[in-house]
């Protein structure tokens, strides 16, 4: 499907999934090379940066969905094709950041304080803003699931989040991995896009690679909790199970005496003492009763129980 937005000069076309036939038209239209035409078509498994005639910058960039993703996809892709005065995104998936940015765009509310469009650059920097403060939002929806794993744990379900903080775990890895190589590539992009739009875009291209910092910030706060929660976690587990231990050993220590007192009057011997007493039984009994009684008391005085 191909959706054109227009605002004065600047055009953006917006691919999602699209056909040959609309690739091809597309190309016709904007010139780009036939290989960026080839790699539209499908999903590409790395991002990149290619700078094509001195005119066209082609840019692939991967962001993760968690909460905000229509598929099952953890990563959303986006390509650009970035023009003069154009514009071009390709997209695998219904992405929300770029779909409330085109009824700004529409509205021409980016415009709004002040803000200018001079050439395509300043449009693709809004954008990718907005994609990067997506980012947040994904990361808010982990912090929460931090906050409520938290929760748990002091409501006594620790055995129960261990699962959930190892699924946390995973997603802020993903997270972490979708976004590595970005800082690379945005780089590269400060360096192309200068060629193309001049030094006065030079702090638009830097405020990108701020704006990459502040989501690997808050990737780096949300490790450091999930560290020091699964540590407490860990801790409580294991207490807990020591205090398991240390009762089922309490209570053999007490009953393995019984149990030989029991085994002693119950041997098949000619004589036993007691045994044939008229009282013999509570006798016997009684003495397992104090026996158990002193060691309770023994455990209680050492605060063992």
């Amino acid at each position: 499907m191909v959706t054109k937005h227009t605002h004065k000069n600047i055009t953006w076309v917006d691919l999602e999934s699209p056909t040959n036939e609309e690739v091809r038209q597309v190309m016709e239209e904007y010139a780009f090379h036939p290989s960026i035409a080839e790699e539209l078509l499908l999903p590409t498994m790395k991002p990149k940066v290619a700078f094509y005639d001195n005119k066209i910058i082609y840019l692939i960039l991967h962001f993760p969905a968690f909460k905000h993703s229509h598929e099952d996809k953890q990563n959303q892709e986006v390509d650009f094709i970035i023009g003069k005065d154009f514009l071009i995104t390709t997209r695998y998936d219904t992405i929300d950041p770029l779909h409330k940015f085109s009824k700004v765009f529409d509205a021409n509310s980016i415009l709004s304080k002040g803000t200018t469009i001079e050439h395509a650059g300043f449009l693709f920097f809004h954008m990718i803003q907005k994609l990067y403060r997506a980012l947040e939002h994904e990361l808010e929806y982990i912090y929460d699931a931090l906050g409520e794993v938290e929760k748990n744990i002091f409501e006594g379900k620790e055995r129960e989040m261990v699962v959930d903080l190892s699924n946390i775990s995973r997603d802020l890895l993903n997270f972490k991995q979708a976004l590595r190589l970005h800082k690379e590539i945005l780089e590269s992009l400060e360096i192309v896009g200068k060629k193309l739009f001049g030094d006065d875009f030079s702090y638009q291209l830097k405020a990108i690679i701020v704006e990459y910092y502040k989501i690997q910030t808050d990737i780096d706060s949300n490790m450091d909790s999930l560290s020091e929660i699964r540590a407490t976690n860990n801790s409580l587990v294991s207490t807990k199970q020591n205090e398991v231990m240390k009762i089922l050993t309490i209570m053999a220590f007490i009953t393995f005496p019984l149990s030989l007192v029991a085994s002693i009057f119950g041997m098949n011997t000619i004589y036993l003492p007691i045994v044939g007493h008229a009282n013999d039984f509570w006798i016997i009994t009684g003495f397992m009763a104090i026996a158990t009684i002193s060691f309770f008391s023994f455990f209680k005085y050492k605060k063992w129980l």
